[in-house]
């Protein structure tokens, strides 16, 4: 029992009282809430400490810490999170509303734990969107006071102080120029190390498949279906769920070639590191002085390129898997006419055949 005191990331110093009572050599009783000021923090302990003593005090209410409702939704879940909601979720129980009890936590305290986020505002949108997912089950699974119109309140009042909103749309999509650099220098890379990523590859697959790197790396041979060209996607992304959400696209007969050419495609078809891919190309990039190129511009290079080949929204879809067809309108915007990838010669010089891609 006792105050510890802790810098907090603003700069300012938050005391927390915190309790912890044991019996037969076992904690059986914690408790801990933060104060801005010590004096405060002294006297609830004093108060707690008074009340505690009290006969049936120590039967255990409903109301736990946050961070302790954030375990058990964890725990029951059927499914694994993504890796941003665990990372996110973890983040929230270190903070200081992690130590709160569920009955503490008001639509003013969100909003201030919120704004003590620094990041952008989609950032903080995304927080308190996987925030909001433990306070919908809180109280009609486990019967914890959680306040889902707390949270509620403040996403609206976030919304409207402009400290949350959506991540900007990139527009950024690679010049044939800068892929004659990428791919020159990639085919360097593979001729001297023979068990590199073969990344000439997995670039062109990235666009002709329109796949992000996690995607493309998790694809196994009996998913594949080349009569039909289609293949399942697992765990593709989108914005309710990622895990478990395995959807069946289409596949341009590019990226149906580009699998033939791999090796093996009984297990994994692109057996590497997702990370390494996207590390190795933000290297390629930063040594050929290439600037604001991220890999996954090559999935929306891939979309907008189906759109000025003469495809429409509901073929566009069945390829890059998007569910909401108004999500594909910004990909609608063509440079050019016709395929740009027509005469390059690097489809020649890895292997591809010409296509005839027709219009739908």
């Amino acid at each position: 029992m006792g105050i510890v005191s802790r810098k907090r990331k603003d700069g300012t110093i938050g005391h927390t009282a915190q309790i912890r009572l044991k019996a037969g050599g076992k904690i059986i009783f914690t408790e801990s809430q933060t104060f801005d000021r010590k004096q405060p923090a002294e006297a609830w302990l004093r108060k707690r400490l008074t009340e505690l003593a009290v006969p049936g005090a120590l039967i255990k209410p409903k109301d736990p810490l946050l961070k302790d409702v954030i375990d058990t939704y964890n725990n029951d879940k059927l499914r694994p999170h993504g890796k941003t909601k665990d990372q996110v979720l973890r983040s929230i129980k270190a903070a200081d509303l992690g130590d709160m009890r569920c009955s503490q936590i008001t639509s003013q305290e969100l909003v201030k734990f919120a704004q003590s986020i620094d990041a952008q505002p989609s950032t903080r949108a995304n927080y308190m969107s996987h925030l909001a997912s433990v306070f919908s089950v809180a109280r009609p699974a486990w019967g914890y006071p959680l306040d889902k119109q707390a949270i509620d309140d403040a996403r609206l009042v976030l919304a409207k102080l402009g400290l949350v909103g959506r991540s900007k749309h990139r527009s950024r999509r690679p010049t044939l120029d800068e892929l004659d650099r990428l791919m020159t220098y990639y085919t360097v890379v593979e001729l001297k190390r023979k068990d590199s990523i073969p990344m000439t590859r997995v670039i062109l697959f990235a666009i002709f498949s329109t796949r992000r790197q996690e995607e493309i790396t998790r694809m196994v041979g009996k998913d594949l279906d080349k009569a039909n060209l289609e293949i399942v996607v697992r765990d593709m992304k989108n914005p309710g769920e990622k895990i478990g959400n395995d959807v069946t696209t289409a596949l341009t007969p590019e990226a149906l070639q580009l699998i033939k050419l791999q090796p093996a495609t009984e297990g994994r078809i692109w057996p590497h590191n997702a990370e390494s891919i996207s590390t190795s190309f933000a290297r390629a990039c930063l040594f050929l002085g290439i600037e604001d190129l991220h890999f996954h511009d090559l999935r929306h290079d891939g979309i907008s390129r189906l759109f000025e080949i003469g495809w429409n929204i509901p073929r566009v879809a069945s390829v890059s898997g998007h569910r909401s067809w108004n999500s594909l309108k910004r990909y609608t915007h063509m440079r050019q006419v016709g395929d740009k990838y027509k005469d390059w010669p690097w489809l020649d010089r890895i292997g591809l055949k010409p296509q005839n891609s027709r219009a739908g």
